[in-house]
C-alpha cells in the first residue's frame, strides 16, 4: 500500500478530506422521474432480448443441462456450458479457479450471437443497479456522493454511495444513461469538468525519462505509430472512421496494455477485436487486410481460423517496444524492481512511499497511478481553496471521478473558473512541485445551464458557446 512517508505528503490527503467533504456537501441534483422511467424502458429492452435469446439452439443446450435451474445470470453455469459442454477453447482463464473467463472481453471475442445478446442484458441489468442506486442515495432530490481518498490500494480516490466510480467511463451508452440523471445542484448552473486523462503517461515521462517517450507525448503519435506498424498498414488516417478504429487498437489494444504490464499474447487478442470493427479507406476489413498481408488466415464466414503468426508478429514488435523504442522506460522498470527488491518499499516524487507485497508489474505502474492521482488532488485542493476562502465562488467543486474535477458553476463566472482551473492544474501545480519538468494539460468540458452531466461538449476558448 501507498502511506504519506513526508509532512508535505500528510498535509496534501488532510487537505484533500477536507476539500473533498466540501464538495459532498454540495453535492448534486438527481432526476428522480427519469431514473423511474429508464429502469422500466430497460426492463422492457432485457426482456426482449432474454426472449430472443430462449428461442435459440444455444439456450436449449443451456436448459438441457441446468432444467428448471437455469439461470443466464449465472457465470458458473455460462463456462460450464462454452467450455465443457460445447468444447470450446477458452481465449482466456478467470482470475480464480481453473476454467475460462466469462468476462466482457472473453465472451465478445469468442463471436457467438447469443453471447452478444446476453451482454447486452447484462449491461442494461448494471446500468438499472446504478440508477436504483441514485433513488437510493438521494435525499429530497439531492445525492451526496462519498469520495474516499484511502480505500484504493494505488491511493487514487473512489466514489460510493452511490457506486459513480464503477460506472464505465469508456461505454458510451452505460456513461450516458448514467449522467443524464444528474444536473447541476443550484437551478441556473452549469457543470464544467477538467479532464485529466493522459496525466499517468507524463509521469511516466517525468519518472523514467525517456527522450522517445517524451518525444511520442509532446509532439508525435505513438498509437498511430503502432497501429501502422502492428496491423502492417502503408499509413492511417486518424480522421477516418474506419481507420481510426486501428488506431484505437494501437492505443487500447497494445499501448495501454504494454505500459500497464501486459504482455503480447493477451493483447493480440485485443488488436483482432479492434481489426474486426476497423475499415481501410478502399473498403477492405481489418482482419481481410491482416489475412492479405499474411498474419492471420480466415474461414469461409469470414472469422479467424488461424492467428498464430500475428502473435509471432506481436512478439517481435513487443521486443522491439521495449528494447529499442522505450529502452530507457524499460531500464527503469527493471531498476525500480530491483529497488523494491532490495528495499521492501519505493518512493514517490509526491512524498509517499510505496510498500507491501507487490509484482513487477504493480512496481512499475504504482508510481505513475499515485503521482497522477496526487496531481490532481493538488488541483482539486488548490481550485477548493480559491472557491471558497480567497475569491468566494458561487461555483463549487462537486465531485472528483476517474481522472474528472467537476465544478458546477454560474454563466458569469464560467470562464473565469476555467482559466482559473487550467492555470492551477498547468502552471501552479508545476511551480508547487519542480520536479514535474513536462508540460501538462487539461481537456475543458461545458454542459448547458440547468442540463445534465452528459450534454457536456469539447469547450474552446476560441468558440462560443452556444449557453
Amino acid at each position: 500500500m501507498i502511506y504519506p512517508s513526508s509532512k508535505e505528503a500528510y498535509e496534501l490527503f488532510h487537505a484533500g478530506i477536507l476539500a473533498f467533504q466540501r464538495a459532498e456537501l454540495v453535492g448534486m441534483k438527481t432526476d428522480v422521474e427519469y431514473c423511474h422511467k429508464k429502469i422500466k424502458h430497460l426492463n422492457r429492452k432485457i426482456t426482449r432480448e432474454i426472449g430472443k435469446i430462449q428461442q435459440t439452439k444455444f439456450y436449449r443446450r443451456w436448459e438441457h443441462v441446468y432444467g428448471a435451474e437455469t439461470n443466464l445470470s449465472s457465470p458458473p453455469q455460462l463456462a460450464h456450458i462454452l467450455y465443457k459442454v460445447m468444447k470450446i477453447k477458452p481465449l482466456k482463464m478467470a482470475k480464480k479457479g481453473n476454467q475460462g473467463s466469462t468476462d466482457i472481453e472473453a465472451l465478445s471475442n469468442l463471436q457467438i450471437p447469443e453471447l452478444d445478446l446476453l451482454l447486452k442484458t447484462k449491461k442494461w441489468k448494471k446500468i438499472q443497479d446504478y440508477l436504483k442506486s441514485f433513488i437510493r442515495e438521494q435525499v429530497d432530490g439531492i445525492m451526496h456522493p462519498f469520495i474516499n481518498l484511502n480505500i484504493p490500494v494505488s491511493f487514487r480516490s473512489s466514489v460510493d454511495r452511490p457506486p459513480m466510480q464503477q460506472i464505465p467511463k469508456h461505454d458510451k451508452e452505460a456513461k450516458r444513461i448514467c449522467r443524464h440523471a444528474i444536473y447541476p445542484p443550484i437551478p441556473g448552473q452549469q457543470f464544467v469538468s477538467a479532464d485529466f486523462s493522459g496525466v499517468e503517461v507524463m509521469m511516466a515521462c517525468v519518472y523514467t525519462q525517456d527522450e522517445k517517450l517524451i518525444y511520442d507525448v509532446l509532439h508525435g503519435d505513438m498509437h498511430s505509430d503502432m497501429a501502422i506498424e502492428l496491423y502492417k498498414l502503408d499509413n492511417l488516417d486518424k480522421h477516418d472512421p474506419g481507420e481510426s478504429n486501428f488506431r484505437q487498437g494501437g492505443k487500447n489494444g497494445w499501448n495501454f496494455p504494454q505500459f500497464y504490464g501486459d504482455y503480447y499474447g493477451n493483447c493480440a487478442k485485443g488488436l483482432l477485436v479492434w481489426a474486426k470493427i476497423s475499415e481501410r479507406k478502399d473498403g477492405t476489413s481489418g482482419l481481410v487486410h491482416l489475412h492479405d498481408k499474411g498474419l492471420i488466415t480466415l474461414n469461409k464466414n469470414g472469422s479467424i481460423k488461424n492467428d498464430k503468426k500475428f502473435i509471432e508478429h506481436c512478439k517481435y514488435t513487443e521486443d522491439q517496444f521495449w528494447n529499442t523504442r522505450y529502452k530507457t522506460y524499460s531500464k527503469w522498470k527493471d531498476r525500480t524492481w530491483k529497488d523494491y527488491q532490495k528495499k521492501g518499499y519505493i518512493e514517490l516524487k509526491t512524498g509517499f512511499r510505496c510498500q507491501g507485497i507487490m509484482n513487477k508489474k504493480q512496481v512499475g505502474n504504482y508510481p505513475f497511478q499515485g503521482a497522477a492521482f496526487h496531481c490532481l488532488l493538488w488541483t482539486f485542493i488548490e481550485t477548493d481553496r480559491i472557491s471558497y476562502e480567497v475569491e468566494h465562488w458561487e461555483s463549487k467543486p462537486v465531485i472528483q471521478i476517474h481522472d474528472e474535477l467537476t465544478l458546477s458553476t454560474t454563466p458569469n463566472e464560467r470562464e473565469h473558473v476555467i482559466k482559473t482551473v487550467k492555470r492551477v492544474a498547468t502552471k501552479d501545480l508545476a511551480e508547487a512541485w519542480p520536479w514535474i519538468d513536462i508540460p501538462l494539460a487539461v481537456d475543458i468540458e461545458v454542459a448547458g445551464v440547468d442540463r445534465p452531466w452528459d450534454e457536456q461538449t469539447d469547450y474552446d476558448e476560441n468558440d462560443e458557446l452556444p449557453f
